[in-house]
């Protein structure tokens, strides 16, 4: 049953092994005939379709119910993903991905998309100095280079007088991102100031969070391995369980904080000069507007001094066990309110102790946001910070220890705002079934039979590690 929009059902995919809008398709012609085909430049066909690499055809998308949180249908840009924008799209054959079939699937290279190779995503302090070093010049690169691929709409279909008059803007290839992730989790616009239905996220408090954010950091990875030529790149994770504070946030990582203002970063940090978009949905629903991607501000973060009566310190190994004890992918109404839920105890609103459902405290996933004090903690705008990226590799990490534990259920809708579309289902697989896995998982091999410790790591950090190694491979849907 879907739950929330796009949590679940309505997370399409819209664009090659990229997101958001492809400029070969930001067009009158395009918008107006809804059909996004650009021609692979390999041999100037539509999809590749002379090569064998894809064809034009029409989107069929569910016909299942909205969920009851969103008592509308035809009002929003998003519904029955991506039909309001485009109901014709490249589909792709064998290995070949992307908005023209130009791209490999998730763990192919290679000019025919036939060479296999897994990648692996390792904790960021094992990472070597100069690998610290070109993590942080690669993301402030993406930051201050503007996307040749894809553009973001300011304005919606309508505003646009249904494609007459396109409403696009340059960002850059980090703040494609940024912008995906503000628009997949916006307040739904039911026309002019203040007038907004916010009980909606296409991304968020429901069955698609996981594999929607899965996809999102796989295009990610994809899009700066592109821009810099380094396809050994992988995303580092963070795992901040039993930290004692942000220990990502240092000159040399993430950036420390500011010695005069505590809100702000160190002038020692290149991010510190890093300004942010689309974090400020007070704002754009008071106004009954799209986020128009212009500069905000500068990063804010002040972790530790949050409220405390919401989220008491960062999540402790306890915790996560709890929730990879839970056999159920999610229960009831597979929202905020379901309990015994893995996917809602992971997301956060699920107690970790007791697995009860809309919990006055956030757990996990949504404690780091909340700890972070600033503008992680705020889901529209959170993805600018950069901390986003590595603390969500270590939510994918558990995520996949319970995909190698439990049978997760049969999902089947596509994921806002993906081209090529992306149907959530594929995604509950193993990260070794889309090209990666993590080192933590391979670190089992190192405890001994006795489970007396990982080098450098807890006794229930060994524990977690083995469990992942011992579990046989399975099938799913």
């Amino acid at each position: 049953m879907l739950v929330i929009i796009g949590a679940i059902d309505l997370m399409v995919s819209f664009a090659p092994s990229y997101q958001q809008f492809p400029r070969a398709c930001a067009n009158q012609d395009a918008l107006l005939s809804k059909e996004c085909c650009p021609p692979w430049e390999g041999d100037g066909s539509a999809c590749g379709a002379s090569s064998g690499r894809g064809w034009c055809q029409d989107v069929e998308v569910t016909q299942e119910p909205d969920g009851p949180q969103y008592p509308f249908s035809g009002l929003d840009d998003r519904e029955k993903w991506p039909l309001v924008f485009y109901n014709r799209t490249c589909q792709c054959a064998g290995n070949f991905m992307g908005i023209n079939c130009g791209d490999c699937k998730f763990g192919y290279f290679g000019a025919n998309c036939n060479e296999r190779r897994e990648s692996l995503r390792r904790n960021v302090f094992h990472l070597s100095r100069a690998e610290r070093v070109r993590l942080v010049s690669y993301l402030n690169l993406a930051k201050h280079t503007v996307s040749s691929d894809y553009v973001i709409p300011t304005g919606t279909l309508q505003e646009m007088r249904n494609g007459s008059t396109p409403l696009f803007a340059d960002v850059s290839v980090y703040d494609i991102f940024v912008w995906m992730h503000y628009y997949v989790s916006r307040s739904a616009l039911l026309g002019g100031p203040g007038n907004v239905w916010t009980d909606v996220d296409f991304g968020h408090w429901a069955p698609g969070f996981l594999p929607w954010h899965r996809v999102y950091l796989l295009h990610w990875e994809h899009e700066i391995r592109k821009l810099t030529g380094d396809t050994s790149f992988s995303i580092p994770y963070w795992d901040w369980r039993d930290a004692r504070g942000c220990d990502v946030c240092t000159d040399e990582l993430m950036g420390a904080r500011h010695p005069q203002d505590p809100n702000i970063l160190s002038p020692g940090s290149v991010f510190s000069s890093w300004r942010v978009l689309c974090s400020r949905p007070e704002e754009y629903n008071s106004r009954g507007v799209l986020c128009d991607a212009r500069p905000e501000g500068p990063l804010r973060r002040n972790p530790g001094n949050h409220n405390r009566n919401v989220v008491e310190r960062l999540p402790p190994s306890e915790d996560v066990e709890f929730a990879l004890s839970l056999t159920d992918y999610d229960t009831g109404a597979t929202d905020r309110t379901a309990n015994m839920s893995f996917r809602n105890t992971l997301e956060g609103f699920g107690d970790p102790r007791t697995g009860t459902g809309n919990s006055s405290h956030r757990s996990l996933h949504a404690a780091v946001h909340v700890f972070m004090n600033g503008t992680m903690s705020s889901v529209q705008g959170s993805a600018n910070d950069p901390i986003f990226l590595l603390h969500h590799a270590f939510v994918d990490c558990i995520y996949e220890e319970w995909l190698r534990r439990h049978r997760p259920p049969p999902l089947r809708y596509f994921m806002v705002p993906f081209l090529p579309l992306h149907r959530n289902r594929d995604f509950f697989i193993s990260s070794k079934d889309v090209g990666y896995d993590y080192s933590l998982l391979l670190d089992a091999s190192k405890c001994d039979n006795n489970n007396s410790g990982l080098k450098g790591l807890s006794k229930s950090k060994c524990r977690l590690a083995d469990s992942l190694l011992s579990v046989e491979p399975m099938n799913y849907y």
